[in-house]
């Protein structure tokens, strides 16, 4: 493939303010296929169409949405037309290509290394380091100490739109292409939909016709898509703070003993990296007031787990589950729903935990590799977004000491007791990690000291 289709070329990106809302798309050619994706965010009352800096932010946006179709043939070259690079945003782009499609290399079979997998060039606009440019003017609207918070319909997003909500933060509720768990979970919260930012994303029909005739598919870093777009969303609401809600598991290899990392875009190294980027005079575009940041950062998924256990109001709404996203239901049989089985089980009893899931997924002995995946017994971890194999066990130790002392679910029945089953940690201490404001650490701390029921 990659000597059929040596290119990829960005051709241009658009966008026009519509009745709808701000529309946004983009051209891409490879060979004789051409790619036309696009995105609307939705018109409502607090968003303003008119700032500065929608140009390279949609420029941007574009870098992100080619490799979803990049990756159908992988071409040696990708070289774009339409604006300006530096070797600095060069060099950006190519380590978050690389890392962020790590699973995809690894499930597809392609041996190749980060030198030689992708040459990207700006033919017509030279690619030059520059001392950087002056920053973006804010919106005249700017909410100071105001948040966007990414739903996403899982337990995570649920913990930080209660946190920052019950402490008095201003937040708007932010979902990329609304289904039941993210309207329901902002719902609960008090957001009817027009109090919602709505970005609704369409992929071009002709990639999946491609996959189906047997072009590569897989895994690519949706997180990261999903940076740019809300580095956008921020400037059209005037909200300079984006709360993402991932939490430190997601630094951990999914592949024992190498970097591959379904959740590399989740990272706190990619965070980083993004920051530098929307904001550092070693590129030339900054956007100095925008502040992306995953608020969970410094919890365990044990730690998260516990909290969320608190918001009894959304345990009937919230899924996590990939496989039954489109049903809004929990499958019963991925590796998604059996590690949310577990990392609740030590808080929510047994009997309410299998009416959530529809069943008792530890007495479900037809996932045995799943949970043999989750305890690190396998080796990989499951391609999902999980907790850490340490969490796991902990949690299934801290699950048994609670609710079953004398007797074990059918999966936990081989189960040997190791020391790290019985090595919990205290779940009232924060890592010291991310890049939260001390006063976001005390919000977290606070909800960790208190007491469980």
């Amino acid at each position: 493939m990659r000597e059929r289709y040596p290119e990829f070329i960005y051709e241009a990106y658009h966008h026009e303010v519509t009745e709808a809302g701000l529309k946004v798309w983009f051209d891409f050619r490879m060979g004789n296929v051409v790619f036309h994706p696009e995105a609307l965010i939705e018109r409502r009352s607090f968003l303003d169409f008119n700032v500065d800096g929608i140009d390279r932010m949609v420029f941007d946006m574009g870098m992100i949405e080619l490799i979803s179709y990049w990756k159908c043939a992988c071409p040696p070259t990708v070289k774009v037309l339409c604006g300006s690079l530096s070797a600095d945003q060069v060099a950006f782009w190519k380590k978050l290509y690389w890392n962020g499609l790590g699973e995809f290399y690894y499930t597809n079979g392609i041996a190749e290394t980060q030198e030689a997998f992708l040459e990207m060039r700006n033919e017509e606009l030279e690619i030059r380091n520059t001392p950087g440019a002056e920053p973006i003017p804010h919106s005249s609207f700017l909410i100071p100490h105001s948040y966007l918070v990414p739903v996403g319909g899982g337990k995570d997003s649920v913990v930080t739109l209660e946190l920052l909500r019950r402490a008095g933060k201003k937040i708007r509720p932010l979902i990329m292409n609304p289904r039941g768990a993210t309207v329901e979970c902002a719902r609960v919260a008090g957001f009817p939909m027009d109090e919602v930012l709505v970005i609704r994303r369409k992929i071009d029909p002709t990639l999946l016709e491609l996959n189906a005739q047997g072009y590569l598919n897989g895994h690519t870093p949706f997180s990261a898509m999903l940076a740019f777009y809300t580095r956008l969303a921020s400037a059209l609401s005037g909200i300079p703070n984006v709360a993402l809600s991932n939490e430190n598991s997601a630094n951990e290899s999914t592949v024992i003993g190498t970097s591959v990392n379904h959740q590399y875009s989740k990272s706190l190294e990619f965070e980083d990296d993004f920051r530098n980027y929307c904001s550092s005079k070693n590129f030339n575009f900054q956007f100095s007031i925008f502040n992306y940041f995953s608020f969970l950062r410094p919890l365990s998924e044990l730690q998260i787990a516990m909290l969320f256990s608190r918001f009894t109001a959304y345990h009937d709404v919230f899924r996590s589950c990939n496989v039954g996203s489109k049903e809004d239901i929990w499958c019963g049989h991925c590796a998604k729903c059996l590690f949310a089985y577990i990392i609740l089980s030590p808080f929510i009893e047994p009997a309410r935990l299998n009416q959530i899931f529809g069943k008792s997924m530890l007495d479900d002995t037809t996932l045995e590799l799943e949970f043999r995946q989750l305890i690190g017994e396998a080796e990989t971890k499951p391609f999902e977004c999980v907790g850490t194999v340490s969490e796991v066990r902990q949690a299934l130790a801290m699950m048994q000491a609670r609710w079953y002392p004398t007797s074990r679910p059918a999966l936990l029945k081989d189960l040997k007791d190791s020391k790290d089953l019985k090595d919990f940690k205290d779940l009232k201490v924060l890592l010291p990690m991310g890049n939260l404001t001390p006063e976001e650490r005390q919000i977290l701390q606070a909800a960790c000291t208190e007491k469980n029921n």
